[in-house]
């Protein structure tokens, strides 16, 4: 990949705010979706609300928790409650201390799935633009406060559409589940385990709501890939066009997943 990668510093580091993590990621796939449907930009928001950029961009991509008298001018710059919204958001904690995830999300221990905890350079087709591949940043960690791992996404183009959610890995399909719940609505990536044969990445299929005429949402399905990289240089993100230099590989990763068969598209 091309060029060195930034690893997560202090500065990223997660700390506790008036609202816990759940509440947080509840908050902040609703500002995002309110924003997405309206069409409103970040900037206008955080200065309608009286807030900087920087503290909404770090709340939105799960880096610091909400504070409650951030969610308050938030509501009333979008006058939109918020916070009913976050009680229900997310599947309820496990047991403090347990260091194992609930039941429905496979009931797995952090020991068991330290290996999957990664900065990934995440690849799929564009929407968007016909051949083109969009590239961005996937985080999996474990989310301490909540005792399973959780997913952050990082450097999107279509920052609205950020997501963040938890992992879930049950035993008996033995595939990984990065899942955003949202008021009953979902969204979903399918990994298979990293193989010899994927070069150590996680493939799969992404299935989520597109924007189609106007306002309307549609529902797309299509290959993804999560490509560990610690180590490597820092690779090209956004929108990766055949001109561009890491296209080739890029769209190689992407092109894998059917041909090798780790996902099928029956035609």
């Amino acid at each position: 990949m091309c060029g060195k990668v930034r690893q997560q510093g202090a500065g990223d580091t997660i700390v506790q705010g008036d609202l816990d993590f759940r509440q947080s990621e509840a908050v902040a796939l609703k500002i995002r979706e309110e924003l997405a449907r309206r069409r409103l930009s970040r900037q206008w928001l955080a200065d309608t609300a009286r807030i900087s950029i920087s503290t909404l961009e770090k709340a939105l991509s799960g880096r610091r928790p909400f504070t409650l008298g951030t969610v308050i001018r938030l509501e009333e710059a979008l006058k939109i409650e918020l916070r009913p919204a976050a009680v229900s958001a997310a599947p309820p904690p496990p047991p403090p201390g347990s260091g194992v995830a609930p039941e429905t999300m496979g009931s797995y221990s952090r020991a068991a799935v330290r290996w999957l905890e990664a900065d990934y350079l995440t690849l799929r087709p564009s929407f968007d633009e016909s051949g083109a591949i969009y590239a961005y940043r996937t985080m999996i960690e474990w989310d301490e406060e909540r005792g399973h791992l959780r997913f952050v996404e990082a450097a999107r183009l279509d920052a609205a559409f950020t997501q963040t959610g938890f992992v879930s890995l049950p035993h008996l399909s033995g595939h990984i589940y990065l899942v955003t719940q949202f008021d009953g609505q979902y969204r979903m990536v399918i990994l298979g385990r990293p193989s010899a044969a994927a070069g150590g990445a996680l493939c799969g299929i992404l299935s989520s709501l597109v924007s189609g005429a106007g306002s309307q949402l549609i529902p797309a399905a299509t290959p993804i890939t999560l490509i560990p990289t610690a180590g490597t240089d820092e690779p090209q993100l956004g929108l990766v066009r055949p001109d561009m230099a890491c296209y080739d590989e890029y769209r190689r990763r992407v092109d894998q997943i059917r041909e090798r068969g780790f996902a099928r598209f029956p035609a």
